[in-house]
């Protein structure tokens, strides 16, 4: 098997030319037998990971999935590219159940989809042994960590797979996942010395919008207004709210449908399937809506309500430019949602569990109020450092918010933290300093004599609420300091003590307001827009004939690339990017005839080459372990393979698959100390004549004595040195 077979799949199936970063590793690793986990944000092509392995491998790849209509439409979508693939779930009869597994013993599939519930029965497991099951791939992996933000018990469960099948590659994926929820997800899955692959968490395609919640149907409606064709998805946190909210939307003429968890199963699905075909454009949603939906086009996401951790945020948003074109994200943000939310998370009986929350929340709270970059906050919480002075794509860079002179009133709230701090020996939060300040009576204020400080009443001019976000301001700065009580108050720190003595000047940022929100369409793929539209209602066609959405056609990036190229024959067609083989059988004539008819109408248009907004690269190196550049560096400094590891917390193995890919990749190595000349000879005997990418035979050949990594290492460096 080599890698000529998998790019010339990666064409022949999906019609791409080229692998997404880091697609290509993933891919190598599964095929050598290795354990993997796999992070990549959405839209980075997590799916095809395991998908196109699967074609170029004997047997059977079994996808654990979370949700009944993920498992769908990825079978929906590998069908139409011409795979043999199906799912088991609750949604089919007993009859159609039995036929699929039917074919599953007879050997007619190449993957299967499943539920961890489903998967996990006793005699479904029993059936595993008696299938050629290659590899095994978990989905949303992140559902399996008690610190993530789905957390689905079942999938705890998922190790057993490996008692029955002990001998499979198993790949993790998902799109978020903090440090701690990646050492979860390979201590619950129990991975064996795995690959960890991180990319970047950066979405250059998106842009992060955040105002002040002011009206929040009118919002919703102006921004939908403002962009009538496109699917975007409103997040809203009750269930009240989708309905109320979709209604409103229906009543200005929009097509909404309303999507949450008490609604029955049918009405779900008939809501879910209409926003996916492109009959109602925009859905508003509680978080049970979107984990696994592919729909590529979906131009903006809305959150009508504060999400509760910035980990679902940004998976959320993640639903939006899936096919890498621009898409929006915008965040309505207000104090009371937090307000109403620090309520609820008083109900949470577990006191863990309720501080896990709040610490949630607290973080989302200043991602929302920060003047920061938005990308800077987003990937900083995934430990990712972004170094750029301007991401281009945010609020806070494309329109800074105004600085002004905060001196005075700064140096008046620190002085009154101080003064009620020295009259009685204790702290308060900031609704009560601001009390202080704007002259307040509470019984707690007379009580505590708080109306006879200096301080008292100094900040008349200015309301409470203003008090109490300066506040916020200064922690957030480090001039204040929280404690993490239930009921948190605030201390003047260090650096605020030595502001006030040396009187320094304190620029801050005005709050937010609410602008109008405009669109930048940067990286967008410019095409005939007329023609665009005759393809779409064709697309359409095709689809509902085929029962499947419209995207599973073809996406709108295809549909766009046709709408410049004017592609007249088959050949043409194939060079579009997701133009494969079987697609070009079902619907290439249809397309074309489209195509010749409107060029016999219209003149051809021209188009300037483009520019599209460039994936993003894997880690580079310096900002995260787990990149094989920081290996390769230590190694280039005189440390050994078990120096590396040991440093870096990884086993040797990782550490010499790492320099196995810098070698592949053409960086010049000498092979010193990563094995001995013993080994080596025993590697030249068992890798000659052999090219397959799997090394499990010769792993297996040479009885375990040897490493994977020291025999990914031996071909790479016996291939560039063309031996």
């Amino acid at each position: 098997m080599s890698l000529q077979l998998l790019s010339s799949r990666l064409k022949q199936t999906f019609g791409y030319d080229e692998f997404r970063p880091l697609q290509r590793e993933i891919m190598e690793a599964s095929l050598e037998g290795r354990d993997a986990v796999a992070i990549l944000p959405t839209g980075a092509g997590k799916s095809l990971c395991y998908q196109l392995p699967a074609l170029v491998r004997e047997g059977l790849t079994v996808v654990v999935s979370p949700l009944i209509a993920l498992m769908k439409d990825q079978v929906d979508q590998l069908e139409a590219s011409g795979v043999a693939a199906t799912f088991i779930n609750s949604s089919l009869d007993g009859d159609e159940a039995r036929r699929r597994l039917n074919g599953i013993n007879a050997g007619e599939y190449q993957l299967l989809y499943v539920a961890p519930e489903r998967l996990m029965l006793s005699d479904f497991l029993a059936r595993l042994k008696d299938w050629n099951i290659a590899a095994l791939a978990v989905d949303e992996a992140h559902c399996i960590s008690e610190w993530g933000h789905d957390f689905r018990p079942e999938y705890r469960r998922l190790k057993e797979v490996r008692q029955v099948i002990p001998h499979i590659p198993v790949l993790a994926l998902t799109a978020t996942a903090t440090e701690r929820v990646r050492e979860d997800i390979v201590k619950q899955l129990e991975l064996r010395d795995p690959t960890v692959f991180l990319a970047s968490f950066n979405r250059p395609n998106l842009k992060y919008q955040v105002i002040a919640k002011s009206g929040a149907a009118a919002q919703v409606c102006n921004f939908a207004n403002a962009r009538p064709e496109d699917s975007g998805i409103v997040y809203c946190q009750s269930r009240k709210a989708t309905e109320t909210l979709a209604a409103t939307l229906r009543g200005q003429g929009f097509s909404a449908v309303a999507y949450h968890a008490g609604l029955d199963q049918a009405e779900r699905a008939k809501n879910q399937d209409a926003f996916l075909r492109d009959e109602a454009k925009i859905v508003c949603a509680t978080v049970a809506f979107g984990m696994g939906i592919n729909k590529p086009n979906v131009r903006y996401v809305i959150h009508a309500d504060l999400p509760k951790n910035i980990e679902g945020y940004y998976q959320e948003t993640g639903r939006a430019g899936r096919d890498g074109l621009p898409a929006d994200c915008l965040l309505l943000f207000s104090r009371g949602d937090v307000t109403k939310y620090l309520k609820f998370l008083e109900e949470i009986p577990d006191e863990q569990a309720r501080n896990i929350a709040h610490r949630q929340l607290d973080q989302m709270t200043h991602f929302a109020e920060n003047d920061a970059c938005r990308r800077v906050s987003l990937m900083g919480y995934f430990g990712e450092i972004w170094t750029e002075e301007n991401c281009g794509g945010c609020d806070h860079c494309l329109h800074p918010r105004e600085k002004w002179d905060a001196t005075i009133d700064v140096q008046k709230l620190l002085s009154c933290v101080l003064r009620i701090r020295q009259a009685g020996g204790f702290s308060v939060g900031l609704n009560h300093v601001s009390e202080v300040l704007t002259g307040g009576q509470s019984e707690k204020i007379q009580r505590w004599k708080h109306d006879q400080l200096t301080t008292h009443g100094i900040g008349k001019d200015q309301p409470r609420p203003y008090w109490v976000d300066l506040g916020r301001q200064l922690l957030r700065a480090g001039l204040l300091a929280a404690s993490e009580d239930k009921f948190p108050t605030v201390a003047v720190s260090q650096r605020g003590i030595d502001v006030l003595k040396k009187r320094e000047a304190v620029m801050l940022t005005r709050a937010l307001n609410t602008p109008k929100v405009k669109t930048v369409r940067t990286g967008d793929i410019p095409c005939d827009p007329n023609l665009f539209e005759q393809l779409r209602v064709l697309r359409k066609e095709l689809a509902d004939a085929r029962n499947v959405p419209p995207y599973v056609v073809f996406s709108d990036v295809t549909l766009r690339h046709f709408s410049r190229d004017y592609p007249q024959d088959n050949a043409a067609l194939l060079c579009i990017p997701g133009v494969g083989e079987k697609k070009l059988d079902d619907y290439g004539k249809a397309f074309l005839g489209i195509i010749h008819e409107w060029l016999a109408e219209n003149p051809r248009q021209d188009f300037a080459p483009l520019e599209l907004v460039a994936a993003p690269p894997p880690r580079p190196a310096g900002i995260t372990i787990g990149t094989a550049a920081i290996t390769l560096e230590l190694f280039k400094s005189g440390q050994s393979v078990a120096e590396i590891a040991k440093s870096r917390g990884f086993a040797e193995s990782t550490i010499e698959t790492h320099l196995g890919q810098a070698i592949e990749n053409g960086t010049q190595l000498a092979p010193r100390g990563l094995y001995t000349d013993e080994e080596a000879e025993q590697m030249k005997a068992a890798l000659e004549g052999y090219d397959e990418i799997a090394l499990k035979p010769v792993f297996e050949q040479l009885e375990g004595r040897i490493s994977y990594g020291k025999l990914r290492l031996y071909r790479a460096v016996s291939s560039q040195q063309g031996c």
